[in-house]
């Protein structure tokens, strides 16, 4: 299980150049942009224009902060993503472009190697205690804002907006979680061969 704090993301510039994004765990550890097998990373979008490709990618988009984004993505109806939006997964190695009808957002960007993993990205409010079961291989709670207290076995860590908590080869694990919060259940798992 690894904490890991807003502080510490490491922020780098786009693939394409059109912005920054914020890098909060990649898989290789040390892996670019060319060699990842997963990515989790936040991006503040200003202005109008395409998504960078990833050749064998799939992504899932959430809206963290700001009014929303319109994604024409290839061969889908335009859609408008929204804090309130379930995350919207699509293949990153097709054309999206996106529009900002009322300004800037912050998105958080889940991106997998195809045919090496795969993941969901849920959006879960909690208000109070609720439980959760590590299901897949690899597990990120990523906080997108209030505060929650997260117990795993003897272990007590506490997330605010921005950090994120990583575990790694602990499926079947329960954790328990109490506060206020709106955070993003990250599951990733190997893909099945066919």
């Amino acid at each position: 299980m690894k904490v890991l704090r807003a502080a510490d993301h490491k922020r780098m510039p786009w693939k394409n150049g059109g912005g920054e994004t914020v890098e909060i765990a990649i898989s290789p550890e040390g892996a670019g942009l060319a060699d990842f097998d997963w990515r989790v990373s936040m991006a503040s979008v200003a202005s109008d224009g395409p998504f960078s490709v990833f050749p064998g990618i799939d992504r899932t988009l959430s809206i963290l902060e700001g009014n929303g984004m319109r994604l024409l993505i290839e061969e889908r109806d335009p859609v408008l993503l929204t804090q309130e939006s379930e995350p919207l997964a699509f293949a990153a190695d097709i054309a999206v472009s996106a529009t900002l009808p009322d300004g800037a957002i912050t998105d958080l960007n889940v991106m997998t190697r195809r045919d090496t993993v795969r993941h969901v990205v849920e959006r879960l409010k909690i208000d109070g205690g609720r439980s959760e079961e590590l299901a897949q291989a690899t597990f990120m709670l990523f906080c997108a804002s209030g505060n929650v207290t997260v117990h795993a076995g003897t272990e007590r860590i506490e997330l605010s907006a921005g950090d994120a908590l990583l575990f790694e080869d602990s499926k079947g694990d329960r954790l328990s979680l109490d506060g206020r919060a709106l955070f993003y259940a990250i599951s990733i798992d190997r893909a099945e061969k066919p």
